[in-house]
């Protein structure tokens, strides 16, 4: 059978495809922007004659209807980072978190961990050859699709066709949902003083040549403000957003230095503007691989002179970075932060940085503590962090002593704080 024959045969509305879900079944979502809202929403509307179906994805940010209250006969959530659609659900023990490291979700379906029966997918339409793109969300999902007893489709006109390891072929592919329906996108918001301040110290810890790994938000945007008189900086990155896209078109970024994938942008999804997703379309210059690939350690470590950028929740004078969880509470999940940091470490010329404002509730409380909160669990460990970085300076941790920490770490507190965390911090672990 030719492959248009099949498309053709297995096109269908989205009612009648997600009709292949069934109690019991485990189904895979898409991530993030890449989200079928098409599929989720019909499989949500058949919430009454479903049971016990186990929902598994990192960020929501549809609607995620089978994780609202009422819904728990019918679905279980199981996330791979709190999102802010989900966050509600996983702390009141309606829905689950799974801690992984990023490049480690997709071993999961692979390696049968989580068994795939469907796999709810967006693609852009399919090319001449019968080979649909995942485009900006090729992360854990295509791993998982390729895994899945069945896997359905949301054809998007709207969906970027990207490079590199990004493919299925319409014949892997059970059924086909078309959709015009504009791709999800995330807005930049404006930066304060505060996360300018950071971004100019970060700018001065990053050389012409660098490799950077940067996430999303006003931090990230604020550091690649101070970048534009950089030159020849590659990206190797889980995700990446416009800022990325702006530096490439005033040809900041080019990967000319890069010593793995050179002249390629390398990641695994994206969150941004319409703009954005334009731009990713049949652009050779961007290369989307799965994340089993793109955070593997190893595979960071082969590009020279690398920087990890990410950032914290809370981190204590011993330089316990707390970037996911506090306090018993699921903010987001582990993400790509231990990974890069990893993988800096086998990187010839690396560097990782942990950058985060001094304090969180509107200035009340200080994220440089004597101790983690109670009930706080670690995302990276003290023997793995090696600079930290906040409004008020650069604390460079590695090779340092834990008394030498604990100064450096205060010295770029908030000021209205450093008296009392030197005062307990002393108490604590000198008994002074």
């Amino acid at each position: 059978m030719k492959w248009q024959e099949h498309y053709k045969d297995r096109t269908c509305a989205a009612a009648e495809a997600v009709r292949c879900i069934k109690s019991g079944h485990t189904v895979v979502v898409a991530h993030a922007c890449g989200e079928p809202r098409s599929l989720t929403g019909a499989m949500s509307d058949r919430y009454d004659e479903l049971e016990n179906v186990k929902v598994v994805h990192r960020i929501g940010m549809g609607e995620c209807r089978y994780a609202q209250p009422g819904m728990e006969p019918s679905f279980r959530h199981v996330s791979l980072f709190g999102g802010p659609n989900t966050r509600q659900a996983i702390n009141s023990g309606r829905a689950d978190y799974l801690p992984r490291f990023i490049s480690e979700i997709p071993a999961l379906f692979i390696n049968g961990i989580i068994p795939v029966d469907v796999a709810l997918i967006t693609v852009c339409p399919p090319d001449q050859h019968g080979y649909c793109s995942l485009g900006i969300s090729v992360d854990y999902t295509l791993p998982a699709a390729r895994k899945a007893k069945t896997v359905v489709a949301e054809v998007n006109e709207h969906m970027p066709r990207t490079h590199g390891d990004s493919f299925m072929h319409v014949s892997e592919i059970d059924y086909f949902v078309h959709s015009n329906r504009e791709l999800m996108g995330i807005e930049r918001a404006p930066f304060t003083a505060v996360e300018d301040a950071i971004g100019s110290y970060v700018n001065t810890l990053i050389k012409d040549g660098d490799t950077l790994q940067l996430g999303i938000g006003a931090i990230p945007d604020a550091i690649l403000s101070y970048l534009k008189g950089k030159h020849d900086l590659g990206i190797h990155t889980e995700m990446f957003s416009d800022g990325v896209m702006e530096l490439t078109e005033m040809g900041v970024i080019n990967g000319s230095r890069k010593t793995l994938h050179k002249n390629k942008i390398v990641s695994t999804f994206m969150m941004g503007s319409k703009e954005l997703y334009a731009w990713v379309n049949d652009n050779p210059f961007i290369e989307m691989h799965s994340e089993d690939y793109v955070n593997n350690p190893y595979v960071i470590g082969q590009n020279d002179n690398m920087v990890s950028i990410n950032s914290a929740l809370q981190v204590d004078v011993l330089g316990q970075v707390a970037a996911d969880q506090l306090a018993g509470q699921q903010y987001s999940g582990v993400g790509g932060q231990v990974d890069y940091i990893r993988g800096i470490h086998l990187s010839r010329g690396g560097r990782s940085i942990i950058a985060m404002p001094s304090t969180a509730a509107k200035g009340k409380v200080s994220r440089i503590v004597p101790a983690l909160s109670q009930g706080t669990a670690v995302t990276t460990s003290r023997n793995e962090v090696s600079c930290i970085v906040t409004e008020y300076g650069i604390a460079m941790l590695e090779g340092k002593t834990n008394l030498e920490r604990l100064k450096a770490l205060v010295a770029i507190s908030h000021p209205d704080f450093r008296d009392e965390i030197m005062a307990e911090a002393k108490i604590l672990y000198y008994g002074a």
